[in-house]
C-alpha cells in the first residue's frame, strides 16, 4: 500500500489534482470571496449561512470540485476515467467562476460587494492545474499506446 501511494504521488498529474483539491477545499477556508459593505469579510463557508440557493449551490461546487479531483487521484490506473473525472472538474470550476463573477458584482437585492477578495481566483487556479494535469494524462496514455505498438 505504502509503494503505490509512493508511485501515485511521483506521478506529476498526481500532484497537480492533490494541489488542485487543497485549493477548492482548503484555501475557501483561508481567503475571502468578497468584503461586504459592512466590512464584512465573505467566505465560502458563510454561503450555507444565505437565504440564496444559488449561493449556497456556489458553496457546494467547491467542495463537488474538490471531491472530484480527490477521486481522479486514485484512478491512475484508468487514465481515461481519469482524463475525464478532469474534464467534468474543470467543467464544475467554469460554472463556479461564473457564479462567483454573476456574485460578485453590485446586483440590486443581491449582494452588495465592496471589495472583491482572492477566494474569487481559486476556481482559475484550479482550472490550470487540472488542464495541466489532464495534459500530463494524456501523453502518458500516448506514451503507453506507443509502447503497445511497438509489441
Amino acid at each position: 500500500m505504502h509503494s503505490i501511494i509512493i508511485i501515485m504521488i511521483q506521478r506529476i498529474q498526481s500532484i497537480y489534482l492533490l494541489i488542485a483539491t487543497l485549493l477548492s477545499a482548503g484555501l475557501i477556508f483561508v481567503f475571502n470571496l468578497w468584503v461586504e459593505e459592512s466590512g464584512n469579510k465573505f467566505y465560502v463557508i458563510d454561503s450555507f449561512k444565505s437565504e440564496n440557493i444559488v449561493l449556497i449551490i456556489t458553496s457546494a461546487l467547491f467542495f463537488v470540485s474538490a471531491l472530484i479531483t480527490f477521486i481522479a487521484i486514485f484512478k491512475y490506473k484508468n487514465r481515461q476515467l481519469q482524463f475525464v473525472l478532469g474534464r467534468l472538474a474543470i467543467l464544475i470550476n467554469f460554472i463556479l467562476l461564473g457564479l462567483l463573477v454573476y456574485f460578485s458584482q453590485n446586483l440590486s437585492g443581491e449582494i452588495n460587494v465592496s471589495e472583491k477578495g482572492i477566494g474569487l481566483l481559486i476556481p482559475i487556479f484550479t482550472i490550470v492545474l487540472v488542464v495541466l494535469a489532464n495534459k500530463a494524462i494524456k501523453k502518458d496514455e500516448e506514451l503507453v499506446k506507443s509502447v503497445d505498438r511497438l509489441r
